[in-house]
């Protein structure tokens, strides 16, 4: 099995991940608001999204358009924002539930998207090197 099969496996391994943690949402959500007499959030409801879109949606457009599987680096730091984004909509949706607010929610949201966008940007200069590498063995 070549290393470019392997890859593809993990991109595919990593989208059914994403699409069941995105079910756990679900049920969760579904579950949290029965119990909460009618009182519901939009960030619980919507929260499964955020691994379904940024997490089983982008890892199978990487499976089915052979593009490079993310190595460790920018794997976990685009897995630990989504995994903060998805947690701080819960936790919001909670807290909403609950009928308060916190101004610490922001922390989740800020951290989220910060360690998304590192994690598309160490994965772009990714793709770059091997790119590179790839056009000096041809011309070598």
């Amino acid at each position: 099995m070549s290393t470019s099969d392997t890859n593809r496996k993990k991109s595919a391994k990593t989208s059914l991940v994403y699409l069941i943690i995105s079910l756990v949402c679900v049920l969760f959500g579904a579950v949290y608001e029965y119990f909460s007499h009618e009182v519901y959030s939009y960030y619980m409801l919507y929260a499964f999204m955020i691994p379904l879109v940024g997490g089983t949606l982008v890892f199978l457009c990487i499976f089915l358009s052979h593009l490079p599987v993310p190595k460790k680096a920018s794997f976990n730091l685009y897995n630990s924002g989504i995994a903060a984004l998805c947690v701080g909509s819960i936790f919001n949706g909670v807290l909403e539930i609950y009928g308060t607010t916190n101004s610490l929610i922001s922390v989740y949201w800020l951290a989220g998207l910060i360690f998304v966008f590192l994690g598309i940007i160490v994965y772009l200069f990714e793709i770059r090197g091997s790119i590179a590498s790839c056009a000096q063995e041809k011309q070598g």
